[in-house]
């Protein structure tokens, strides 16, 4: 199946093979997505997995106003918010959101060479506001076009290329902070 509108059509009565499909389509976006908000693998499975419980609930209220694909990115960072919230809310073994020390996350997308420094950034960036974090997310680790990213957030392209600068500017000041002797941090 080509059209991926048809798909969610015949998932909304009851398509698991469609749903099948969908989800093979999918996967691997919605994981990358959920795991660099979450920075846990346990976490970001069980968000993919909320993800597609809700694609499957919803599918008939798709209307096509806007790509499956942008559809799709919208639930995973409204679920994947949503989730780290909750979760940092009823965690009393989570470290203050404060603190800037390195982090044992590592997103599975990073090349080894630059390992260390992805560490660096993925701790500053839990420090960003939700929506500079999820332009940075969707523009620098999705790698999604500007214009794709502002229909996901339903906000204008200025609006996310201002968030981008924003949450540029807030990570190399976290980071130059932390890490006086790492210069490199800079553009």
């Amino acid at each position: 199946m080509e059209n991926h509108f048809q798909i969610l059509q015949l998932i909304a009565i009851g398509d698991s093979k469609a749903f099948e499909e969908l989800y093979n389509l999918y996967k691997d976006k919605v994981y990358n997505t959920a795991i660099s908000y979450a920075q846990s693998v346990a976490d970001a499975e069980e968000i993919t997995q909320d993800v597609f419980v809700k694609v499957y609930n919803v599918a008939a209220a798709f209307k096509g106003n806007s790509s499956v694909s942008t559809w799709i990115y919208r639930i995973t960072v409204n679920t994947s918010l949503n989730y780290i919230k909750k979760r940092d809310r009823f965690s009393f073994l989570r470290v203050a959101k404060k603190d800037t020390s390195v982090s044992d996350f590592v997103h599975p997308g990073v090349l080894l060479e630059n390992k260390e420094d992805s560490q660096h950034l993925f701790k500053a960036m839990e420090l960003l506001p939700d929506t500079q974090k999820t332009a940075f997310i969707l523009s620098f680790v999705e790698e999604l076009p500007r214009k794709e990213v502002a229909t996901i957030m339903e906000t204008s392209l200025k609006a996310v290329e201002s968030l981008l600068q924003r949450a540029k500017s807030n990570l190399r000041e976290v980071l130059e902070k932390q890490y006086p002797e790492r210069r490199n941090f800079k553009k």
